[in-house]
């Protein structure tokens, strides 16, 4: 298991050796997976359900958890609140000047292809957690309890799109936006060139927004998560 190595490993020469040790001491039929996540924000636009998945029970999870699986053409756009710009800003400079990735989910699909003759089986799972309610969403579940067949049903719909648990779940994505945020403070602040009593009031005034319901992330803006697995061939 690799987990969350991309504030540690630039992708390339220091990650492909780490990976070649890694996949040395594997066992032949053992697995390797990665576990990662961006750290550079994006907004998730209004798209169509997806066609079936060849992986009903991903599709099935991501309905019950209102959760969104990333797929090649899946459609972003930069994060819409001001302060996750500049966040998401500072963050890919501080790591462009680190060689670290700012986005790692995008290649770590293509490392692991990379090695054909060692790495079979290649698995992939990428998610959007949004970091709260969506405009979009709201729209489309008014839109549904308006519609005429809602009211033939006995059960009281709910004014709220989301279950106590999904809620939760996007609260914990806006949270883990927020660590990693806090963080990475000593970076962002040489990059922004703010001083710490600028940083404390623009970290206050970020904390103020993100944190309420009304305003914050309702663009679509979300956490991307991905996981990878792949299977140690024996050698040829």
């Amino acid at each position: 298991m690799l987990k969350d190595l991309s504030l540690a490993l630039p992708l390339g020469a220091p990650f492909q050796r780490f990976l070649d040790e890694t996949i040395r001491i594997l066992r032949v039929g053992g697995t390797l997976e990665i576990w990662e996540s961006d750290h550079v924000l994006r907004s998730l636009l209004p798209h169509p359900p997806p066609p079936p998945s060849k992986q009903p029970l991903d599709q099935e999870t991501a309905t019950r958890t209102a959760t969104f699986l990333i797929a090649p053409g899946t459609p972003f756009a930069p994060a819409q609140n001001r302060y996750l710009q500049h966040a998401s800003t500072w963050i890919s400079e501080a790591l462009d000047r680190r060689h670290l990735p700012p986005s790692p989910c995008a290649r770590i699909a293509q490392v692991l292809y990379q090695e054909p003759e060692a790495l079979g089986d290649v698995g992939i799972r990428r998610v959007a957690i949004p970091l709260g309610e969506l405009r979009w969403e709201r729209e489309m579940f008014r839109n549904a309890v308006d519609s005429p067949m809602s009211h033939k049903g006995k059960t009281k719909l709910s004014d709220n799109p989301l279950t106590a648990d999904q809620a939760a779940l996007r609260q914990t994505a806006l949270l883990t936006v927020l660590q990693m945020v806090e963080s990475l403070e000593p970076l962002l602040k040489e990059v922004s060139g703010k001083n710490s009593e600028e940083w404390s009031h623009w970290w206050a005034s970020m904390m103020a927004d993100l944190l309420d319901p009304t305003r914050g992330a309702l663009s679509g803006e979300c956490l991307e998560v991905g996981a990878w697995w792949a299977t140690k061939l024996p050698e040829q």
